[in-house]
Order: structure tokens, then sequence, then C-alpha cells
């Protein structure tokens, strides 16, 4: 005797019915891709429209020699700075952690000094260093002197942006390689202790190499930090990008355009920074992940032949679609 449920079975004993997958639908995303897109044709039209943004004076003046010029010691500064920062850096953690109070109280108070001043007032200061010290002598302390200088000749504009750009910024790359130097595990340090390795060896071949994945990131946020806040040497006179600029629109007041090439030129060097950024940081992940992430050339290629896939496939029809389902 046949039971329902058996007759129902032998009803599906024919091939199985292909199943529809129908996509969630996403609203909210076509109303924020139209926002978008209307914001972005907004941006572009007045871009093209409004006569007084001046591109013909930003082409005019985008290569000009005094531009170029500014751009030159903006690089420096900020290459220059970032050296002395990093090094200084360096020491100045090594110090905060050390046992000896009097080395880690002096690292402690010269962060604390130089944190907690604006570096526009730190500038200024070491830019009229001659009104404290007309003259400057180096030689034994306390003792006699064997070098002595003029303080304005000594400390011109161009060497009181370096000062104070770059003792600013040793205050902040202290904290951020002590912070590197912390995030290794303790048990590492105690493993090279035991096979006699001394503390400078110690920081030198295990600490600083790990702690460079740690350090990497923050550090190069912190030049382009540094490379835009060059632009505050303008104050003392140098003339970086910013302050070469403005000498030239001082004089056609062409304000509007000749900031533009200026901010043209920092984005620039901000993402060239960005790329050179992302590799340094892929080269220190390696043993700390599994894989290396892409680089941009890598993901476009991969999104490229993705799309390519995509679009070479051709939609198969499941058979007794065509027809009427008998």
């Amino acid at each position: 005797m046949t039971t329902p449920r058996t007759a129902q079975t032998a009803e599906r004993t024919g091939p199985p019915e292909v199943i529809k997958a129908v996509p969630v639908r996403h609203p909210g995303r076509w109303v924020a891709a139209a926002v978008v897109l209307v914001l972005v044709a907004m941006l572009v039209n007045t871009l093209v429209t409004n006569p007084r943004f001046g591109w013909n004076i930003i082409g005019q003046y985008f290569l000009s020699s005094r531009v170029l010029t500014g751009l030159g010691y903006t690089i420096l500064l900020t290459v220059v700075a970032m050296a002395i920062g990093i090094v200084l850096g360096v020491l100045l953690a090594v110090m905060r952690l050390s046992v000896n109070p009097l080395l880690s109280g002096a690292s402690w108070v010269y962060i604390w000094f130089f944190r907690g001043t604006p570096v526009l007032v730190q500038l200024l200061f070491w830019f009229n260093l001659a009104f404290l010290y007309p003259r400057i002598s180096l030689g034994v302390p306390f003792g006699p002197a064997f070098v002595h200088g003029n303080a304005n000749s000594l400390i011109t504009a161009l060497a009181a942006a370096i000062l104070g750009l770059g003792l600013n910024e040793g205050a902040y790359m202290a904290e951020i390689v002590r912070a590197g130097i912390l995030s290794v595990d303790h048990g590492q340090i105690e493993a090279a202790q035991a096979v006699g390795m001394s503390r400078a060896l110690t920081m030198r071949r295990i600490i600083l190499p790990q702690a460079m994945r740690v350090i990497i990131p923050p550090t190069g946020n912190e030049t382009i930090s540094m490379l835009k806040t060059s632009s505050l040497a303008s104050v003392i006179t140098v003339t970086e990008l910013l302050y070469a600029v403005q000498l030239i629109y001082s004089v056609n007041f062409q304000t509007i355009p000749l900031l533009i090439v200026a901010s043209i030129w920092y984005l620039i060097m901000t993402s060239v920074l960005t790329i050179g950024q992302y590799y340094v940081e892929r080269y220190y992940a390696r043993g700390a992940a599994r894989s290396l992430p892409l680089t941009p050339l890598q993901r476009l290629r991969r999104n490229l032949v993705i799309t390519h896939d995509r679009l070479a496939k051709q939609p198969m029809q499941p058979p007794g679609e065509s027809g009427e389902r008998r």
C-alpha cells in the first residue's frame, strides 16, 4: 500500500527545479551614489565655469622658477627636520626607558616642554635667539671657549626653521619610538639577555627591527604633517613654497590662483609620501602577516581581471526555461 508521503516522493523523481536567486536590493546605496554624483557634478561645474579661479594664472606660475625654488626649500626643511626628529626621537625614547632616573627625567622634561609649547612659538624663539645670546661660543663647559660667532650670522632664518621644526619633531618621535619599543614582547628581551647580548646590542638587533612595524605608520603620518607644518617657516621669512607664492601675489594680487598653485604642489608631495609610506609598511610587514597586502598596481590588475571575467561569462539558460513547463 502506498502512503501519501511515498506518493509525493514518487512525484519528485524528475529533475530538480532550478533555484532562482534574487539579489537583495539596496536602495540606500543608489540614493547615496546619486547624491555624490550630483555634488561632484556641481563641483566640476563651478571649477570650470567660475573665471575667478584663474586657471590661466595657475598654469602660468605652476612651474615658475620662484615657485620651484620655494618647493625645493619645503622639501629641504621636511627632510632635514625629519632626520633630526627621528635621530633625536630614538635617543630620547631610549633615555626615557632607561633605569637611570637622571636620563629618564631629562628625557621626560624635554618631551614635556617641546610638546607643551606651539611650534610657531618655538620658530619665533629660535629666530630671535640673538636677543638672548648675541654671541655663541663653543668650548669647555665653565671653562675657556675656542670658537666664537655672531648669533645673527649663525642662526639664519633657514637654520632657525630647521632647529625649531627638528627639535619639536624629536619630542613627538620619542613617544612614537617608545610605543614601538614597548610593543615588543618582553620575553624576547629576556632571551637576548640569556644568551649574553648587551642592552645596546639587544636594542639594535632584537627590539628596534620588530618595533619598526609599529613605528613606521605614525612616522609616515608625521612626515606628511611635517611637510605641511613647514609652511609656518614663512612667518620667519624662509622662502619656502607658501612664502614664495605670497611674495608673488603680493605684487600681482592674484591671491586665489597662487594659493591653488601651492595647494596642488602640497597635494602632489603628500601623495608621493603616502605611496612611499605604503611600500615601507609593506616591507616591514614581512614575517608578521601570512600574506602581504597587494600593491596598488596589483590591486588594479586584479580588479581588471575580475571585471573581464564577469563580462566574458555568458548567462547560462537552464533547461526547459525557454518553453512552457509541463
